[in-house]
């Protein structure tokens, strides 16, 4: 193991979107066995320190790989084409136009039943994201094509949030 290992290779994981949880989850706690802060009391300040800085890197990978947006954006930096969500902003017409009747939607929604049809709507479109995501990474590697599927499942999760408040705000009234 050596600190500047990709993700992948730290767990010990192929380099594709397609992830087995479990195995994860097993790596994970097998890594943080070996490098637990409180097994290196013994040996000093230095060596409590080098363990500590593993302990982070590891559980930063954690999040990184059971995250399926952040496995997706990892993915794509490490084949060379970095998401740049704030600098990079274009998206298809047919998504813009969308995002427009999503917006639209959720002003003028006025019930609780009709918010949580909004969101039943959306989530459906974030899910066929993700196995689009899958087929762009997994299969023909396309990572540019990959990289707009993840700004646009970027929107959608903001999308979602703002669903979601909406939805406490009539429970609430």
């Amino acid at each position: 193991m050596k600190l500047d290992d990709t993700d992948f290779a730290l767990f010990q994981l192929p380099e594709q979107f397609a992830l087995d949880v479990t195995l994860l989850n097993v790596r994970w706690k097998e890594l943080q066995a070996k490098v637990h802060p409180d097994k290196f009391a013994s040996e000093g300040v230095a060596a409590q320190r080098i363990a500590m800085q593993w302990s982070v890197r590891i559980n930063e990978a954690y999040q990184r790989l059971k995250d399926p947006l952040k496995r997706a954006s990892l993915l794509c930096e490490l084949a060379g084409a970095p998401i740049h969500a704030e600098q990079n902003t274009a998206m298809p017409g047919v998504f813009l136009m969308q995002q427009m009747q999503w917006r639209e939607d959720l002003e003028e929604a006025s019930s609780i039943y009709q918010l949580e049809a909004l969101l039943a709507q959306v989530l459906e479109q974030k899910n066929k994201g993700f196995a689009q995501i899958q087929h762009f990474i997994d299969h023909d590697k396309n990572f540019l094509a990959c990289a707009q599927e993840v700004r646009a499942i970027m929107f959608i999760q903001k999308l979602i949030g703002e669903i979601q408040n909406k939805i406490y705000d009539f429970e609430d009234s």
